[in-house]
């Protein structure tokens, strides 16, 4: 029995993990739509398309399945609208949090995200409410493995970089946003492809919260996550884990148990 009961919780774990990885590729072709709709669909003359490229090798999803995504956007065969929308409210602890979506329905969209911030102790507020908390940089991140921290440093701050945090972990490398594609090609040019790309919010002073509340916000992200519209979270909880750690799909777990989390 206890090993039956051990094969169901792996399975149940597995299908959690199944579904997770649905929902990210969901994202991602989402976000390779908009970004092929701005644009040519050739990546080398559409910055936007080759990062939605970038984050789609890095979850592994299969060439086919970004390729299908982009011919089906750029032949008009898909006439779905997007809207680029963003909510910035306050979790458990007064953690400011910032959600960034891509909807086809904006007060579905407003009344979920609503929904979620009142469920788990938040509060939704205005548009500029908790942005001036954070600075909107470029990142590109590397694996450890990638190159040494000095020859990453040194790259970089060529390149035009403002920031480089390199650890066991890997290297993340912080830019102004007009410098963001400068300094992604210099870097790629150097080390190939990197990890991950994008435009993100950089926490200026994280706020600390207790155990207790660090739980509740993880539920609150998580409940963000499984939402279909929600591309990205940034939130300025420390230790920020790294500012990767910001971004969700799947949430960092601020070192808690299942049972800390209520998963279990």
């Amino acid at each position: 029995m206890a090993g039956h009961s051990k094969f169901k919780n792996i399975m149940h774990r597995k299908g959690r993990q199944d579904a997770k990885r649905g929902k990210v590729f969901s994202k991602l072709i989402r976000e390779l739509t908009v970004a092929t709709k701005s644009g040519l669909p050739d990546p080398d003359m559409n910055p936007r398309l080759r990062t939605a490229i970038a984050a789609a090798r890095a979850a592994n999803m299969p060439s086919d399945t970004m390729n299908r995504a982009i011919k089906k956007a750029s032949g008009g065969d898909d006439d779905t609208h997007y809207e680029e929308i963003r909510y910035e409210g306050y979790g458990p602890g007064g953690v400011a949090v910032i959600v960034e979506v891509l909807t086809d329905n904006r007060n579905r969209t407003a009344s979920e995200v609503r929904a979620a911030f009142t469920k788990y102790g938040g509060n939704l507020g205005e548009s500029g409410s908790v942005s001036f908390m954070f600075e909107r940089v470029g990142l590109i991140v590397y694996g450890a493995d990638a190159a040494s921290a000095d020859d990453m440093f040194e790259v970089a701050l060529e390149a035009g970089a403002s920031d480089v945090e390199s650890s066991d972990a890997g290297h993340e490398v912080m830019c102004k946003p007009d410098d963001f594609s400068a300094v992604r090609d210099a870097l790629e040019a150097r080390f190939g492809n990197a990890e991950d790309t994008r435009l993100d919010w950089k926490p200026q002073n994280p706020v600390a919260v207790d155990e207790d509340a660090a739980g509740i916000l993880l539920k609150l992200l998580d409940a963000l996550d499984d939402n279909d519209d929600v591309q990205r979270v940034a939130r300025d909880l420390f230790p920020p884990g790294g500012l990767a750690a910001t971004v969700l799909g799947p949430v960092d777990r601020l070192g808690l148990s299942d049972d800390q989390l209520g998963l279990v």
